[in-house]
C-alpha cells in the first residue's frame, strides 16, 4: 500500500525538466535554457533528470528530506544523492551565542557517515536539502508524510498477516486438542511436534485429521469471516490521503468502484493531486537544485511542465 502510494507520486514528479525562467519586474516570465542545466540534465554517470527526481521524491517520502552534494566524477562535475539516515546537520549561531537577539541556529554545514568509514564535514553552500514537508518540531529537517500514519500503516500489515496465518494454519483459525492425563510432558511435546508437521499449512487444509493417545480434537473456527476488504479499504484510503494522492490516482478498490470511476472524478482528483502536491513540489525541487546551476541575472531556476503527459486534460 505505502509503495502504491510512492510510485503514483513519484512517476509523475519524475516527467518535469528544468529550464531558466526570466523575472521581469518581479513577475514570471519566458523559460530558456542555460548551460548550467546540464548539470541537472547529466546528475551522475548513466543518469538523467528523470532519475533525480525519482530519487529526490523516494527519500522525501521515506525519510522526508532528500540530499545532494555537488561531487566530480571521473566524466566531470555532477551530483551524489546522500542517504538520508546517514546525514547529520550541524547548525550554529553568527555571532554571540548569548545575545539574546539571536533566536536560533543556522544550517552551516551537512556531516555524511557512512558506517565504517570516516565522516565528512559538507558545507552548506554545497548541499541541495529538499524537505517539502515540514518537520514540526525539527526547523531545518523535512518529515515524511507516513509519520501521521504509522498506525495505519501497522494495521494494514496486521491484517495481512492475519490473513497469511489463516491460510498457513490450514485455514482454520484454531484447534484445541485435548490430551489424555496420563502424558508426559515429553510424550505431549512429542504429539504436538507430529501435529504440527502432517496437519499445519495450506497444502493441509481439508485435510481428514487423525490423532491418537486418547487425544480429542475440537474446531473452534474455520471460516475467515472478518471483512478484511472493508477494513483494509479504509485503511489504504487514509494512507492515500496521507500520501496527498488519493484512492482513486493511487488505484486502491475504495478508488475504483462505483461513482469513482465516472470520468469527472477521476480528472477532479488528477487536478487536485497537481495543484495541491506536484506543483508546490516541483517549486521545493527547484529552490533546492539552485545550488547546482548558475542562473543569469534576472533569472532562476524553475520546472518545465510542457511535456508532462499527467497534466494534460485528455
Amino acid at each position: 500500500i505505502v509503495y502504491a502510494c510512492i510510485a503514483a507520486r513519484m512517476r509523475p514528479f519524475s516527467e518535469v525538466r528544468f529550464a531558466m525562467q526570466e523575472m521581469i519586474n518581479g513577475r514570471p516570465g519566458k523559460l530558456s535554457s542555460d548551460p548550467s542545466l546540464s548539470l541537472l540534465e547529466r546528475p551522475w554517470p548513466n543518469a538523467q533528470t528523470g532519475e533525480l527526481l525519482v530519487r529526490m521524491e523516494q527519500d522525501n517520502s521515506l525519510a522526508g528530506n532528500f540530499y545532494a552534494a555537488r561531487v566530480n566524477y571521473s566524466t566531470g562535475p555532477g551530483i551524489r544523492r546522500m542517504r538520508p539516515d546517514w546525514v547529520s546537520i550541524v547548525s550554529g549561531i553568527n555571532g554571540d551565542a548569548a545575545d539574546p537577539t539571536q533566536l536560533e541556529a543556522e544550517p552551516i554545514a551537512y556531516i555524511y557517515h557512512v558506517p565504517g568509514q570516516t565522516a565528512r564535514l559538507i558545507s552548506a553552500e554545497n548541499v541541495g536539502h529538499f524537505s517539502p514537508e515540514p518537520d514540526p518540531i525539527s526547523t531545518w529537517r523535512g518529515m515524511s508524510w507516513l509519520t501521521p500514519v504509522i498506525r495505519e500503516v501497522q494495521a494494514d500489515e496486521y491484517a495481512t498477516n492475519h490473513k497469511a496465518k489463516w491460510y498457513q494454519n490450514g485455514a482454520a483459525l484454531s484447534t484445541v486438542i485435548s490430551y489424555d492425563a496420563s502424558l508426559t510432558p515429553q510424550q505431549f511435546a512429542e504429539y504436538v511436534r507430529l501435529f504440527n508437521e502432517n496437519h499445519r499449512g495450506p497444502k493441509k487444509a481439508f485435510e481428514t485429521l487423525h490423532i491418537g493417545g486418547g487425544g480429542d480434537a475440537t474446531v473452534i473456527g474455520s471460516e475467515l469471516k472478518t471483512d478484511f476488504r472493508a477494513i483494509q479499504g479504509a485503511g489504504e484510503t487514509r494512507i492515500a490521503s496521507a500520501a496527498g494522492v488519493g484512492a482513486i490516482i493511487a488505484r486502491f478498490s475504495e478508488g475504483l468502484q462505483g461513482s469513482s470511476l465516472n470520468q469527472g472524478n477521476y480528472a477532479a482528483a488528477k487536478r487536485q493531486f497537481s495543484d495541491m502536491l506536484l506543483r508546490p513540489n516541483w517549486r521545493a525541487a527547484a529552490g533546492a537544485l539552485s545550488k547546482f546551476t548558475s542562473p543569469p541575472e534576472n533569472h532562476r531556476l524553475w520546472y518545465d511542465t510542457y511535456d508532462v503527459e499527467f497534466l494534460k486534460e485528455d
